[in-house]
């Protein structure tokens, strides 16, 4: 094989890490037509194709994955040599972007996330918010190193990704001072006709939640549904109605909006996982998160 071209090889690069080809072409300033053109050189050039098609998206192949971890090696390497010849400390600070879906409540996100702050070599962590599913095209590109989830990546979606399970908690039901009383007793059928706060249908915890009813005979009388769970818990602290969290972060719930726990149940698990884009997790940030969280924050269960 002949030596590789660095240009074509950055063109690649541009394109797995910004998504597309049209925003790689606005990034490096060159027509769509000409990355293309490009792009089918470097897979003449290996012998193998780097992206496949995923609807309008483009997804990185088996191949295209390793050649995109050298390439940002590489080029990551190229940026630190450019700031020691400016003078700059290279590498102060590493960089975690973490992808947190919108089911997953923020407390919780928060603890997950907290080690990362306490760390002894200082690293940056960026925080994205957004759908399950927007979150992993944006890891099968490697925008994001890590993304945070209630339920693990679906075998259906054309996605190579790793499940780590960080832990499962239970429920923990939540209402104002005024209204405990009432609720906690004969919890849980106090629930029943009660003004219930709930996750949208895209939530495990929604589903999982309907069936425990379901068997306790119980009809909540459902006030609103909630994608964003710290929005769910900003109506139950206004006394809108009940609403639950998982007890791993019940005390911080408490704490925060002012509410009292009326009950809680081990019947409904909620199940968190860290999803990575590898099978064997090597970014030291991600390492603290999943030992943290399995020895502290879910080390009942």
């Amino acid at each position: 094989m002949s030596s590789l071209n660095l240009k074509h090889l950055r063109y690649f690069w541009a394109v797995a890490t910004h998504g597309s080809i049209a925003s790689a072409s606005e990034v490096l300033y060159l027509t769509p037509q000409t990355i293309s053109g490009q792009l089918r050189e470097l897979e003449q050039q290996l012998n193998a194709k780097l992206f496949q098609k995923s609807g309008r998206n483009l997804v990185l192949t088996d191949t295209g994955r390793v050649v995109f971890s050298y390439a940002d090696e590489m080029f990551r390497l190229g940026d630190e040599l450019q700031d020691v010849l400016a003078g700059r400390t290279p590498g102060s600070a590493l960089t975690l972007t973490v992808g947190v879906a919108m089911v997953v409540p923020k407390l919780l996100a928060y603890r997950v996330l907290e080690p990362v702050l306490r760390m002894q070599d200082r690293v940056r962590l960026v925080c994205q918010e957004a759908p399950l599913v927007d979150l992993l095209a944006e890891l099968s590109v490697h925008k994001l190193d890590l993304v945070l989830a209630d339920s693990p990546i679906s075998p259906a979606l054309n996605i190579r990704a790793y499940n780590h399970l960080l832990g499962e908690s239970g429920i923990s039901f939540f209402s104002t001072h005024k209204k405990a009383r009432k609720y906690a007793a004969g919890f849980p059928h106090s629930l029943n006709d009660a003004p219930m706060l709930m996750p949208t249908a895209s939530s495990a915890l929604r589903r999982m939640l309907e069936q425990w009813f379901e068997r306790h005979e119980i009809r909540p009388d459902i006030t609103a549904e909630f994608e964003d769970r710290a929005l769910m818990k900003a109506f139950g602290e206004a006394d809108a109605g009940i609403f639950t969290s998982p007890t791993a972060v019940e005390d911080d719930v408490v704490a925060k909006y002012g509410v009292r726990v009326i009950g809680r149940t081990d019947d409904i698990k909620e199940h968190f996982y860290a999803i990575s884009a590898e099978r064997r997790l090597k970014h030291p940030a991600v390492t603290a998160i999943t030992e943290t969280a399995r020895s502290e924050l879910f080390s009942s269960s």
